[in-house]
């Protein structure tokens, strides 16, 4: 089993930065991948971004050049520092880790961007 812990997230206005971070416990083996998806209201959830722990940032055409993913795999620890943040980016941000074909999710933070 794998935990996830949040934290990050808030209101803020169109324009300004937030930094998301989870971090994953128990479990926890060496090749995995780790990310936020994200869920507005009435929206499907879709992914945000990802990054293996070899790596390979990977992010949503949506966000790239405003949002940028880190990892720090000694911590078991996953960043994702959002700028220029939009109203359309308000939603339900959650850490997703992906081990063996298994996904976990944390509980979610809510990012609220108004205009």
């Amino acid at each position: 089993q794998v935990q996830l812990t949040e934290s990050g997230g808030g209101s803020v206005q169109a324009g300004g930065s937030l930094r998301l971070s989870c971090e994953a416990s128990g479990n926890i083996r060496v090749i995995n991948a780790m990310g936020y998806y994200r869920q507005a209201p009435g929206k499907q959830r879709e992914p945000v971004a990802a990054m293996t722990s070899f790596g390979n940032p990977k992010l949503a055409e949506s966000v790239e050049g405003r949002f940028t993913i880190a990892r720090d795999n000694a911590k078991n620890t996953v960043y994702l520092q959002m700028s220029s943040l939009k109203p359309e980016d308000t939603a339900v941000y959650y850490c997703n880790f992906l081990q063996e074909g298994v996904n976990y999710w944390g509980k979610g933070t809510l990012v609220t961007v108004s205009s």
